[in-house]
This record gives structure tokens, C-alpha cells and sequence, in this order.
């Protein structure tokens, strides 16, 4: 039971993710970039939660998410090398768009940050296509 719960919890983290990725895209359509840049962060963060949701490991704090995600996913070779650079540039782009007076960002920025939550979206889709289909067949 434990098992089919973490399966739950991370497709609707997954989901979550999805529906953030559209929210930056029509966010930076309708002018608002700041807020676009952030919700392509969240797609990203959501996404790593939906992965670590199946490990049964649980933070609020983004940076124990990130850390986590990059030594058990990243380093282990699961994913591409260059995930963690990315993750964080862009969480540090949501930083400054979300706490830094009068920054502003652009909106090749706020599309560069989409394109990137884009590539983890669909990077992480077939690993957890793929854990969720084991994790059903065991339960």
C-alpha cells in the first residue's frame, strides 16, 4: 500500500509540474515574466518532487530538494550531467525575479527558463513512466 500511495503522490506531483510549465508559458504570452520565470522553476521543482516522492523522500525546503535530486539522480548517472547547473540557474533566476527590487526579467530570459523547465519535463517523463509502471506491477 505504501508503495501505490508514493506511486499517487507522484504523478499528481508530476501533473503539478505539467500544469506549472503551461502557467510560465501563458504567463510570458500575457507580458508577466517575473512570474513567468517563477512558475518555470516550480514545473522544474514539482518534477524533482514527483521523482523523489517514489524514493519516499519528502522536503519543503528547495534547496534539500535540489541537493537531493543532484546526488541520487544526477551524480548516479541516471540523468545528464549538466541537470544540476541547470536546475540551479534557474532557481536562482526565480530568486531574483521574486526578491531582488527592480529586477526585471526579459522576455528571452523568461523563455530560456521555460524551454529548460520543457527539457526536465520531458527528460524525467519516461523515468517515471517507467517507475510508476514497476511500482504497479509489484503492487
Amino acid at each position: 500500500m505504501v508503495k501505490m500511495h508514493r506511486v499517487t503522490l507522484s504523478k499528481d506531483r508530476f501533473e503539478r509540474a505539467q500544469e506549472e510549465l503551461k502557467t510560465a508559458k501563458d504567463l510570458k504570452n500575457s507580458g508577466n515574466m517575473n512570474l513567468s520565470a517563477n512558475r518555470s522553476y516550480y514545473a522544474i521543482f514539482y518534477g524533482m518532487l514527483a521523482i523523489l516522492s517514489i524514493d519516499g523522500f519528502d522536503s519543503k525546503h528547495h534547496s534539500s530538494v535540489i541537493s537531493y535530486f543532484s546526488r541520487s539522480y544526477v551524480r548516479s548517472g541516471i540523468f545528464e550531467a549538466d541537470t544540476s547547473a541547470m536546475i540551479w540557474s534557474v532557481f536562482h533566476m526565480r530568486h531574483y525575479a521574486d526578491y531582488e527590487d527592480f529586477y526585471e526579467v526579459s522576455p528571452e530570459d523568461a523563455q530560456k527558463q521555460i524551454d529548460k523547465a520543457e527539457k526536465f519535463i520531458n527528460m524525467i517523463q519516461p523515468y517515471l513512466d517507467s517507475c510508476w509502471a514497476e511500482m504497479e506491477k509489484k503492487s
